[in-house]
């Protein structure tokens, strides 16, 4: 089934069941295959193998701050995780070598067979969800929502391969990437990990981000031969957060979806189609609710639907401590979220006592054996068809430590691409773009020189607010591209963050770069009063509701008869009427990431006075036009936006 010829429409009225033929003749294939069985009973052989407190290790994952490499041998851990913005000694700044150090400690600890072990390696996941996010120097993508606006599947798979190749160079194996959530609730903190509002864009994209990350590997049918071990700059991809996130109640963060199981399907799901057809690896567990349970003891989601309706086979990781939100459990114990088909637990702090908290339940009998068994079969088989039984330690394969590679020219003139064909226009009065080069440009904004507020949550650290514009080696904030392109032109570009000038020197037009400072998950959600952890101003939907700071500027700007083009960095739209008035032109920028100098390849000509790069990109979130429009999703019975979705000017409209 080729998903993205579907049209919207189909894809929303296609039952998952009705893809569940084609998946499960993949897996009879895979059955039936000699190379299959010679897998199958190499995962069986080491099962029956490995001890109690061995098989239980290899379910947990902890956070690297809180485990040490003897502790790895010790407990015969599965996995480990680098969340929340953790790195090697605790150094933001860590280097690629300190990063090698701790992988390659993690690994050898792991294929130890002192006393008896059977010496499995350990996998370690990243989040890498914009590029690798996590490391000084790496090339750092535009936020899903922008690649959403992009909408271009080929460059997709290019973003995915350069994510993965640079993960690779620091010696990690695996990352959690990409969201697949269809945020329905603009108040939702994570928004902007959203391609879309709409799943078609979702489907459209899913496949070919994954293609990148993994490489294209048929699984299901060539398990033991040719292309089965992912290739030396590829890692595992994760499919999340299943399933519902984007859809909670009030947008709240970590929350209650409460679609029927046919809404799930319809807006929710259709994005894992696409994504298990390209042979997915992990998928992960969301914290939110669906049909009234947590999602991590949802057998009927996480097994019935996710296996057996979608022929996912590969392995269920569960979010950070996501299981002791589930009733009854804590994080030690969660027999309900095992049984409910989390086959690896994400234990950051509490790992050991989630062991034996775990051992316990298998001895009173509140987990079988066979679950056990049928969790650790699951990731075993992952870490064979990485080709992890065959590698060495992180520092020796092919790509480690290639530091020429980490934010090298030809992963930022991706980026910069992904930059130019994210950027929407939706204002462009007279005609005002493209600029001229050769101009006296005075560019103002919080956001204007700002690699932290660009970059957005997810960069560097956790909610993005460690990184100084010296973090970002490799990058360009978006004064940095329009200084060096006006400048080359004999133009003059000056940076005053409030927009102040000397009356003798006025500039010929303002570029006015505003929006939204850095957060993450829960700490970006918005409730009815304002914002929930009270790092941003405005009520619901509005923009700057209490201190109208940036309109006042504009407003000066334009009683001065200055003309004005306002760029917005934001993580989700946004309402800014009255800013948008007193514009002459208005760009959408949301988050674009370490190549800000993108932006101004599209809004400058070229040097011969023609366009340069013209705006591609068409609104993948319809644009609220009132304070209460946080559910504003195109195809509602009432849809009544300043800007809809799909929308976005370009310059052929003015003739160029």
């Amino acid at each position: 089934m080729n998903l993205k010829l579907i049209s919207t429409a189909a894809i929303l009225a296609t039952s998952v069941l009705a893809c569940k033929t084609n998946f499960q003749s993949q897996q009879t294939t895979s059955v039936t295959s000699n190379r299959a069985q010679t897998m199958e009973q190499k995962v069986a052989a080491l099962v029956a193998s490995m001890s109690l407190a061995e098989k239980v290790g290899q379910m947990t994952q902890a956070d690297i701050p809180n485990i040490t490499a003897a502790q790895v041998k010790e407990f015969h851990l599965g996995s480990v995780l680098n969340g929340g913005g953790s790195k090697p000694y605790n150094n933001p700044r860590a280097s690629i070598e300190d990063w090698l150090t701790y992988a390659d400690g993690y690994y050898e600890a792991s294929i130890s067979k002192e006393n008896g072990r059977i010496g499995i390696p350990i996998i370690w996941g990243t989040d890498a969800v914009h590029g690798h996010n996590n490391v000084i120097g790496a090339t750092i993508f535009p936020h899903n929502i922008g690649l959403g606006a992009a909408n271009n599947p080929e460059l997709m798979q290019k973003i995915g391969e350069i994510t993965a190749l640079e993960v690779r160079i620091t010696g990690q194996d695996w990352t959690f990437a990409p969201t697949l959530a269809v945020a329905r609730n603009d108040r939702w903190g994570r928004t902007y990990e959203a391609y879309s509002e709409d799943p078609s864009i979702v489907v459209n994209l899913a496949d070919d981000i994954i293609r990148g990350i993994q490489g294209d590997n048929d699984f299901k049918t060539n398990t033991l031969a040719g292309n089965h071990i992912l290739a030396d700059n590829h890692i595992i991809a994760t499919a999340k957060h299943f399933v519902g996130d984007g859809g909670t109640l009030n947008g709240d963060d970590q929350g209650d979806n409460q679609s029927t199981l046919q809404e799930l399907k319809d807006i929710h799901m259709p994005g894992y189609l696409p994504a298990i057809n390209e042979n997915v690896q992990t998928v992960m567990a969301s914290y939110s609710k669906a049909l009234g349970e947590k999602m991590h003891g949802n057998k009927l989601l996480l097994t019935d639907v996710l296996r057996g309706e979608l022929g996912f086979d590969g392995f269920v990781i569960g979010d950070w401590d996501g299981h002791a939100q589930v009733e009854g459990c804590n994080t030690k114990s969660c027999p309900q979220a095992i049984n409910a088909g989390i086959d690896m637990m994400m234990v950051p702090n509490d790992w050991q006592g989630f062991i034996e908290g775990t051992i316990k339940d298998v001895k009173s009998g509140k987990i079988t054996m066979a679950r056990i068994d049928e969790a650790v079969s699951r990731i075993l088989t992952v870490k064979m068809r990485m080709g992890m039984f065959e590698q060495t330690k992180p520092s020796l394969r092919p790509y480690a430590n290639k530091t020429e590679l980490l934010g090298s020219a030809d992963h930022r003139a991706v980026a910069r691409q992904a930059v130019r064909e994210s950027l929407v226009l939706l204002k462009n009065t007279n005609a005002i773009l493209p600029l001229e080069r050769n101009l006296n440009v005075l560019v103002a904004g919080l956001s204007a020189d700002s690699m932290r507020n660009q970059t957005g949550g997810w960069t560097i650290d956790w909610q993005g607010n460690v990184g100084s514009n010296s973090d970002f080696p490799n990058g360009s904030t978006i004064f940095d591209g329009i200084e060096k392109l006006v400048t080359d032109a004999g133009g003059q570009a000056k940076y005053n963050r409030i927009g102040a000038f000397k009356p003798d020197e006025k500039p010929d037009v303002v570029i006015y770069v505003f929006g939204e400072s850095p957060y993450a998950e829960m700490m970006g959600d918005r409730d009815e009063s304002g914002i929930i952890q009270g790092s941003q101003d405005g009520i619901t939907m509005m923009y700057q509701e209490r201190v109208k700071r940036d309109l006042k500027a504009l407003t000066r700007f334009k009683e001065a008869g200055i003309p004005v083009v306002g760029i917005f960095v934001s993580g989700r739209p946004m309402v800014l009427n009255q800013e948008i008035e007193q514009m002459d032109a208005f760009i959408a920028a949301w988050l674009p990431g370490s190549e800000g100098n993108g932006i101004a390849e599209v809004i400058f000509k070229n040097n011969a006075g023609e366009v340069n790069f013209d705006f591609k990109g068409k609104l993948s979130f319809s644009w609220p036009k009132n304070p209460t429009d946080a559910e504003l999703n195109v195809g509602n019975d009432v849809y009544d936006p300043l800007y809809p979705f799909g929308y976005g000017l370009n310059y052929l409209m003015n003739g160029y």
